[in-house]
């Protein structure tokens, strides 16, 4: 099969679309031809060097596509069955795997950062990382779901436990974890208000149904959240961006509220005054992926039309180098989409 792989870090130019051996499949495993894979920003940090990538790596996280083999234990899938992949893995048999905690997991990995990934022609999954594609959806929609609103669903939910009614500051509107972001909150009819940086960003925004958008580039955040929430600030900050909107996310916190953050793409430096956090009675979280009850959750919510990923843009997987440089200059609104064309 051909596969996007990197053999080392490096820039765009390290990825290469070659030949690789048709993967194996477990008896509790299922092998699927993919369809579509999307990117993420974690493509970029494995690329260019987040350590103990597992060189040479297949990359990506986020797929979709049908059934091909199943393995001698599996029950529950056939072939020919079209299918989302949850991209995080797990042991299955620690105390927290057992509670429903996976994403604590002493083993936890996610498909394209630990292991190979889902930017390829055919990979080998466990049975229990999958869910059946909603037929309402595309393939190429399909695989722009599962990384970030599986993330965004932590974050909102199990990190802040997000209340109806609440105001929500979401970072990065516009970016795939911040466009699934909105629409959960939307769900809990919070008030949103979403950051974003042009006016194809701020549009999108603006569609997903944000209450008051802010464009940074050209207004203070803090300010703007201010004026918005009569001095109050938000209740939950959503954080990725790191450090160029830090010290505004964290004045922008209402007293006791919480900011959740999941990603740092502008630089993970940042300083916290801590006389503010206590005196205010704030809580800073942090959060990585989801639990499994959490997958099944949004994709049940994707199946009753509630919540749509939202794809910006294709590229086929022969492209690969141009789709990273792309995610890079930060030019998408939503998520970037790959075919193995």
């Amino acid at each position: 099969m051909k596969a996007v792989r990197i053999h080392k870090h490096g820039g765009p130019e390290v990825l290469r679309w070659e030949d690789v051996t048709d993967p194996s499949y477990g008896d509790n495993e299922v092998l699927v031809e993919i369809k579509a894979a999307a990117m993420n920003h974690l493509d970029i940090w494995v690329r260019s060097g987040l350590p103990g990538v597992p060189f040479p790596v297949i990359m990506g996280s986020d797929g979709s596509g049908v059934v091909a083999e199943v393995g001698a234990n599996v029950e529950n899938w056939q072939i020919g069955d079209e299918v989302i992949i949850q991209p995080g893995t797990y042991c299955g048999e620690c105390d927290r795997c057992k509670t429903g905690q996976e994403n604590y997991c002493s083993q936890y990995g996610i498909l394209g950062e630990s292991e190979d990934g889902t930017q390829c022609e055919l990979i080998a999954v466990h049975s229990n990382n999958l869910a059946r594609k909603p037929s309402h959806l595309t393939f190429e929609e399909a695989a722009a779901f599962p990384l970030v609103f599986l993330t965004a669903h932590a974050m909102l939910i199990r990190r802040a436990g997000i209340q109806s009614g609440e105001t929500v500051l979401i970072l990065g509107g516009a970016s795939g974890v911040g466009s699934a972001a909105i629409q959960i909150a939307k769900l809990f009819d919070c008030i949103i208000i979403a950051v974003a940086g042009d006016e194809r960003k701020l549009e999108l925004c603006r569609e997903l149904g944000v209450d008051h958008l802010i464009s940074y580039r050209e207004e203070s955040i803090y300010q703007r959240v201010k004026e918005i929430t009569s001095g109050a600030g938000a209740d939950i900050v959503f954080e990725h961006v790191g450090h160029a909107t830090w010290t505004d996310s964290l004045r922008s916190l209402a007293l006791g509220g919480r900011l959740v953050t999941c990603g740092a793409t502008t630089g993970p430096k940042v300083e916290v005054d801590l006389r503010h956090l206590f005196s205010k009675q704030q809580s800073i979280m942090g959060s990585t992926m989801g639990d499994v009850s959490g997958f099944h959750e949004i994709v049940q919510w994707l199946a009753e039309r509630k919540v749509r990923p939202v794809v910006d843009k294709l590229f086929p997987m022969t492209e690969i180098q141009e789709a990273h440089r792309y995610l890079e200059e930060n030019q998408q609104a939503g998520k970037i989409v790959l075919r193995p064309e």
